[in-house]
């Protein structure tokens, strides 16, 4: 399926929510759930039906020997899951366009439940019976009709990517509450690009995992990077969502995306339902910001959060204060501490934050100074603004590298600041195009050392631009200039294909030193480092200093010019209705 195919179908596929809004008795919030319900079922069975063949030879090879299984059981194993009769796609949609079709959703939801151990009230199943108005009862029926149109020889990838597109779709009509479950995936993919996670015997904790993301591209980025399959198969993934609805939203995509691990619904601040400490490869997450609730006296003695320091209040409170529980003044970083404090001695973390935990005070200015010293921050990225639904000011990445910590560069961070990288979606959001992706990636690569990793794109590229359609003449020079543009990019900012510090871009800055971290007070604020570009006009000093004088003498008489007619203007009023007094 080429992009342009892929984009047709999901634009019909978004087709079903207008349906919905339309005629359906639901409110503007309760417009995913069943439509993410039938995406689900109508994943499940094109890949029940890839699978069909494999697991009937494989029921019929050990029927009647002492190994003979149960054709559940052998579904499970090849697909991850078994699909009972009740939930094939193809009966439900041929079933009458009548209110009883709302009925057989709900079996067929109701039946994978019951054969799916981890599926147990995860799937919707009542909400189909507002799908049936009186007035227009053949409307689900119509919604079934759009998703029997996905075709049946879909690679699963691109049924997670259509899963995806409708989970960052909700969220963008819900605004702020859609985007408590959704980062945008770009960022996630930018995220995973840095961390390189290239081996599936992993494990991956999100402790404020919203609908699964951050462990479906990895996934991604593993099977892109020929990770093999009984590889992938040891790939486990835990996730902590306290929201119970968003819990479900995660099963489904983990299952969509053939994904293995757990989904706990909980409280991070105050279960910690996988012993976290010490114990994760990968920790990835975009927790929510600035929270200011945590009871202090619930976290000041899990070593999940007090391994770096525990945020505390400045002040001691006031008699009357302190009837009421003490709470941690934000909780950003508990975050930060508990994604440090969760790695294994090899293991890496990214995380999404509030730009101002960078410059952070007080405590939580030990913790980062701490953190910093112990050399495990490897990298700082800052966000274009408007990359996320319910955040609009810029957000900023931070990265951790245990083993870093051992190596000639513990005294040192990488910064970049990505605020003028951005492809525009509309007027209010922006995305990183899979270029910009690549190519904000490619500055880790070569920070690392891995020239090889410049030549491989810069070769990826021109492959593009030689394969460039023929089709359009107009289409293949802006093909190709894009592609060129992309390598001129790369060339320019790093000639030889070596990392060198870029001002507005990138730098590496030292913990010591002028100008170092120490210098700037130990803060991770890319912009601090980084600098501004400030474009070369040519000039002189004496051109320059010239050029300011003409251009103040101007001024000057534009102003002058402008109280001469305000005079005039006021004096025109004065003589058509005389001296006004308010």
């Amino acid at each position: 399926m080429t992009d342009k195919e892929l984009k047709k179908l999901k634009d019909d596929l978004w087709h079903s929510a207008d349906i919905l809004r339309a005629g359906a008795h639901l409110s503007a919030n309760k417009y995913g759930q069943p439509i993410l319900g039938l995406i689900f079922l109508r994943y499940a069975d094109i890949l029940y039906k890839q699978h069909k063949a494999e697991i009937e030879e494989k029921y019929n090879k050990l029927k009647g020997t002492r190994m003979e299984k149960s054709m559940k059981e052998i579904s499970i194993e090849v697909c991850g899951f078994y699909l009972p009769p009740e939930a094939y796609f193809d009966d439900i949609n041929e079933a009458p366009d009548d209110a009883n079709k709302a009925t057989l959703v709900k079996n067929a939801m109701t039946a994978i439940e019951e054969h799916n151990e981890k599926m147990d009230g995860v799937l919707p199943k009542e909400v189909y019976g507002q799908l049936v108005p009186e007035e227009e009862p053949e409307l689900l029926s119509k919604i079934v009709r759009v998703f029997k149109d996905i075709p049946e020889n879909i690679s699963i990838d691109l049924f997670g990517e259509i899963y995806e597109f409708f989970l960052g779709s909700f969220a963008l009509q819900e605004g702020k509450d859609g985007g408590t479950f959704y980062t945008p995936a770009t960022v996630v993919r930018y995220m995973v690009e840095v961390l390189r996670p290239t081996s599936g015997d992993k494990m991956f904790l999100d402790p404020a995992c919203g609908s699964g993301g951050m462990f479906v591209q990895a996934a991604r980025y593993m099977h892109e990077n020929n990770v093999s399959a009984s590889d992938m198969m040891k790939f486990r993934c835990y996730g902590v969502e306290k929201e119970p609805d968003t819990v479900k939203l995660a099963k489904m995509n983990l299952l969509l995306n053939n994904v293995r691990g757990e989904i706990t619904e909980a409280n991070s601040f105050y279960a910690d339902p996988y012993d976290a400490v010490g114990k994760f490869d990968y920790v990835m997450a975009n927790p929510p910001f600035n929270v200011d609730e945590v009871v202090y006296e619930r976290v000041k003695d899990d070593a999940r959060f007090n391994t770096y320091g525990i945020p505390k209040n400045k002040s001691k409170s006031t008699k009357k204060e302190s009837d009421k529980k003490e709470t941690v003044p934000n909780a950003n970083y508990l975050w930060i501490s508990y994604f440090a404090s969760a790695l294994k001695e090899t293991g890496k973390a990214a995380l999404v934050m509030a730009n101002s935990a960078s410059d952070a005070g007080n405590s939580e200015y030990d913790i980062r100074k701490k953190m910093i010293e112990e050399g495990i921050i490897s990298q700082m990225v800052t966000l274009p603004s408007n990359m996320f639904t319910s955040v609009t000011l810029p957000a900023t990445l931070w990265f951790f590298d245990k083993a870093k910590a051992n190596t000639e560069r513990k005294d040192e961070i990488l910064f970049i600041d990505a605020r003028n990288v951005f492809t525009q979606v509309d007027r209010a959001h922006r995305k990183f195009s899979e270029e910009q992706i690549k190519n904000l990636g490619i500055i880790s690569r070569l920070y690392e050392g891995d020239k090889q990793a410049f030549i491989d794109l810069i070769e990826e590229y021109k492959v593009a631009i030689a394969n460039a359609p023929e089709i359009a003449e107009s289409k293949e020079t802006k093909t190709k200039a894009y592609y060129q543009s992309q390598i001129d990019w790369l060339n320019e900012k790093f000639p030889n294909g070596e990392y060198k510090d870029v001002i507005g871009l990138c730098k590496v800055a030292k913990l010591k030193g002028e100008d170092g971290i120490e210098d700037q007070d130990y803060s991770l604020n890319a912009g601090r480092y980084v600098g501004v570009v400030i474009e070369d006009d040519g000039l002189t000093d004496e051109e320059f200093k010239a050029e300011m004088l003409s251009l103040n003498s101007e001024l000057e008489k534009l102003n002058a010019e402008a109280t001469s007619l305000e005079k005039t203007i006021s004096a025109n009023i004065t003589g058509l209705f005389g001296d006004i007094k308010c």
